[in-house]
């Protein structure tokens, strides 16, 4: 449970985002988010079979890249 005090003479404004800052410090959002929805446990099966499916987009995209065929998209900094 998260517990912000108000300080002596701390608008409401600030007491808000102090409180806002504690929550996503302490990682409540992305729990929530995991949490909203119930997600049936997979199979190693299944699971293999995504990465195995993952993998193989992955590379043709990387061969796509290489012949020309698709553009390489620069990662900002």
């Amino acid at each position: 449970m998260i517990k912000v005090d108000r300080k002596d003479d701390e608008n409401v404004e600030s007491l808000i985002r102090r409180f806002k800052k504690k929550v996503l410090q302490n990682g409540v959002v992305p729990e929530a988010r995991r949490r909203r929805f119930y997600e049936r446990p997979k199979s190693k099966k299944q699971l293999r079979e995504e990465a195995k499916r993952r993998s193989k987009i992955r590379d043709q995209k990387e061969h796509l890249k290489k012949i020309g065929k698709m553009e390489q998209k620069f990662k900002r900094r």
